[in-house]
Order: structure tokens, then C-alpha cells, then sequence
């Protein structure tokens, strides 16, 4: 059987047009940039975070899929989007061809993607939800009228620098935000993230690693 590549996935039509759509639907409704910008990068920082804890390409490149492809039920709803993601996904691995034991790997990866409901369930679970809850930066804002921004936009247009930096040896996740507390405070930043960084907490535990924040140089977490 042959392997199904992030290049396969990252080519596939169908799964660009779902992608592409979905983010037209998040626009509407006022949610921040979720489409190839942000799964791209998701995917390349997934498979970075599992290639320096030592685990093997081939996982690496089922995070990178599960990473493409973690917000494809937008297309459906913003609610339950990562539980619609995971049955649209397995439609398509299966139609593909994957290998079910694969399948089941990234399908359970995007199903617990959202810090509502997500759990690091596997290892290229816990790779999606820090690299995607660490996605936070200036250029996913949307809207270009800041007398009207809300919190949201506010938090994420203040991030002027993100960066995940892991470290294998140490068992370290570390998130350095580089924040224009003139825009928006670190408390802001709690009020809307701090579910996403407590998922982050216990991915990286799963991996067998601490995460650590940083806002402009200070630790908080």
C-alpha cells in the first residue's frame, strides 16, 4: 500500500477548495485568518516539535498532515469544527488509501485539536494542539479598522512576535511573545488564551516535556 505524503494532502484539490472555503465562512462570522498561511505553518511547526523529541519522519509527517488538514470542518461550523474536521479527514484518508492504524492516528489528532474538548491523545495530537495554539500573531488579524476591534482582534494584532522554540534535550516547550502592551495587556492575552496554554501545558507533558510562556522577556507560566 502506498503512503499517503503531505505533499499528497497539500496538493489534493479537494482538501485546498474545503480549506479555502472554510476560511471565507470565518471571515464572515469575524474569527481571524485560519486558511493556507496558518495550516501551513501548523503542519511545518507539528512535525518540527516531534522531529526534535526524537520521534520518527514518518510521525512527523502524519502531524504534518493532521496539521494541513486540522481545520477542514469550518466548513461546516466554528462548533464542533474539530470533531465534522475529523470525519470529513477520515472520508478523504480513506478514499486515499491510507493505512486505517494512520488514519486513526490523524483523525484522533484533529478530533482533539480545539482546548473545549481536545486531550493529547497521541503524540501527533499533542504536536497539532501546541503548534496550533501557539499560532498567534499580528498578520491572522483581518480586520484593518482598529476603532472597531474587539478583544480578540486586540490580542492578536498586539503579538508583533511568536516563536516556539523546543528543545529535545531539555524537555522544554518554550512560547516567546513579543507584546505591544500599548494595544493589548498580558491580562488580555490570559483572558483569551489561557485555555490554549494550559492545552499547551498538557501536550507538552504528554511529550514528556514542561512548556514554558514568555511575554516580552518575563516568564509566566
Amino acid at each position: 500500500m502506498k503512503l499517503t505524503t503531505y505533499n499528497d494532502i497539500k496538493n489534493n484539490e479537494e482538501i485546498r477548495a474545503y480549506i479555502q472555503k472554510s476560511d471565507v465562512v470565518l471571515g464572515l462570522m469575524g474569527y481571524t485568518e485560519h486558511a493556507f498561511n496558518h495550516v501551513d505553518k501548523v503542519a511545518c511547526t507539528a512535525a518540527y516539535i516531534l522531529l526534535e523529541f526524537g520521534y520518527s519522519e514518518r510521525e512527523a509527517e502524519l502531524a504534518r498532515i493532521a496539521g494541513f488538514m486540522h481545520d477542514i470542518g469550518n466548513i461546516v461550523n466554528r462548533d464542533g469544527h474539530a470533531q465534522s474536521g475529523a470525519l470529513i479527514a477520515f472520508n478523504i484518508l480513506t478514499r486515499l488509501g491510507m493505512e486505517p492504524a494512520e488514519i486513526a492516528q490523524v483523525v484522533a489528532a484533529i478530533g482533539n485539536h480545539d482546548e473545549g474538548n481536545g486531550s493529547p491523545v497521541n503524540s501527533i495530537a499533542a504536536a497539532l494542539a501546541l503548534a496550533d495554539k501557539s499560532d498567534v500573531r499580528r498578520s491572522r488579524v483581518r480586520n484593518q479598522d482598529f476603532a472597531t476591534f474587539d478583544i480578540h482582534d486586540r490580542v492578536n494584532y498586539a503579538v508583533e512576535e511568536s516563536i516556539l522554540s523546543v528543545c529535545g534535550e531539555e524537555k522544554l516547550v518554550s512560547l516567546l511573545l513579543s507584546i505591544d502592551t500599548k494595544i493589548s495587556s498580558k491580562m488580555e492575552y490570559f483572558e483569551i488564551f489561557l485555555h490554549r496554554m494550559m492545552m499547551c501545558r498538557k501536550a507538552a507533558i504528554f511529550l514528556g516535556a514542561t512548556f514554558e510562556l514568555f511575554m516580552n522577556n518575563t516568564k509566566l507560566l
